[in-house]
């Protein structure tokens, strides 16, 4: 097994350009004012926490955002950010190269575009009944173990400092202040709700569903919104891929962070796999939830990605198709940018689908 050592290196020049693309996605620009009226001894102080390791990581602006459903988001300031942005890409980038081609979330020349592929290509393979696992686990960001997580890191990576760096990342979710956040955050909306004019099921329903957002129990979880979870979340599962791969003899499976698929005509094989993965699960002290499911895709199509795939053509969801047209209305009213716009016309196009799109026009 490889282990990869020395990887420190990080020189003013790559932290410089780091900073470029970070100050493209930070609209606060008293952050960025306040940064850069410091911007020399920001840098060296950047420098100096890379080279001695020595770091703690500052606080959270912790929010809630409501679309396209309640999520808490932990938000860095630009000092902690770049940091986090030159760990992911100076020393993270090292895991990609264990990551099977087939685990396809947040990674470089993959991303939801290659997974849609993977399914239409293993799809048109199968003849006959198709049948497919779908497994899903149960609130994976917030149950991702500590101390598993970091035994799985010190066997790829032998440097140090970038292991030491690395947990401080990882233990910053058992910082006290940040359930105390969640849970006024939580308090505040549903107070919010209560007081609001709309009816009483639409307000039952928020509720339950802020009720649902879970707080970080002690050595468990990642801080939602880093570069560095992402990578770390897709890292995690690495050997249940492999296990899936090579143990269990899986050719057609694709993994979009906690969402996985096997394809098979063997339904019976499938019930025997989801008790294995089952077992791989509750090992890294995760559990799946009740979506997981053996499903016949001949007769219901397949769920995944946001389309629903049958062999040789695909549909968008119908509440993906709601809330385009909601989007729609509020890009009209110049609420919506094009930017975001283009995301959808993206979505649409992964599909091969090209009317919806017709249903506006970017402004010129």
């Amino acid at each position: 097994m490889k282990r990869y050592r020395n990887l420190f290196g990080v020189s003013v020049y790559d932290i410089n350009e780091v900073y470029k693309e970070v100050r493209k996605n930070v609209h606060n620009k008293n952050k960025i004012y306040r940064f850069e009226n410091y911007y020399s001894l920001n840098i060296s102080k950047i420098k100096e926490v890379l080279d001695s390791a020595r770091y703690d990581v500052g606080k959270y602006n912790i929010f809630l955002i409501r679309e396209p459903k309640y999520r808490i988001i932990m938000s860095q300031n630009i000092f902690d950010k770049v940091i986090n942005h030159i760990v992911s890409r100076k020393f993270l980038y090292v895991l990609d190269r264990v990551l099977i081609d087939s685990n396809v979330a947040t990674r470089k020349n993959r991303g939801t575009s290659l997974g849609v592929g993977y399914i239409r290509k293993y799809l048109n393979k199968l003849d006959g009944e198709i049948y497919a696992l779908k497994f899903d686990i149960s609130k994976y960001f917030y149950n991702i173990d500590h101390d598993i997580l970091i035994n799985l890191l010190r066997d790829k990576i032998k440097d140090k400092r970038v292991i030491n760096i690395l947990i401080k990342i990882i233990n910053s979710t058992d910082d006290e202040y940040v359930n105390k956040c969640i849970c006024e955050l939580k308090r505040k909306e549903i107070l919010k709700i209560k007081l609001s004019n709309l009816n009483e099921k639409e307000k039952l329903k928020r509720i339950n569903e802020i009720k649902r957002i879970p707080i970080y129990k002690k050595g468990k979880g990642l801080p939602i919104g880093n570069m560095t979870s992402q990578i770390l979340a897709i890292f995690y599962l690495n050997d249940l891929d492999h296990f899936i791969k090579e143990k269990l003899h899986i050719k057609y499976y694709v993994r979009y962070m906690d969402d996985g698929v096997i394809l098979s005509n063997n339904k019976r094989y499938l019930r025997y796999c989801l008790g294995e993965i089952n077992k791989f699960i509750l090992s890294y002290k995760l559990c799946l939830n009740d979506k997981t499911k053996i499903i016949n895709v001949s007769r219901e199509g397949l769920d995944f990605l946001g389309f629903r795939f049958y062999k040789g053509y695909i549909k968008i969801r119908n509440k993906n198709k709601k809330s385009f047209k909601r989007k729609v209305k509020l890009y009209k009213r110049g609420k919506i940018s094009d930017s975001f716009m283009n995301g959808y016309i993206g979505y649409f196009k992964m599909g091969k689908i090209k009317k919806p799109i017709m249903a506006f026009e970017l402004r010129s």
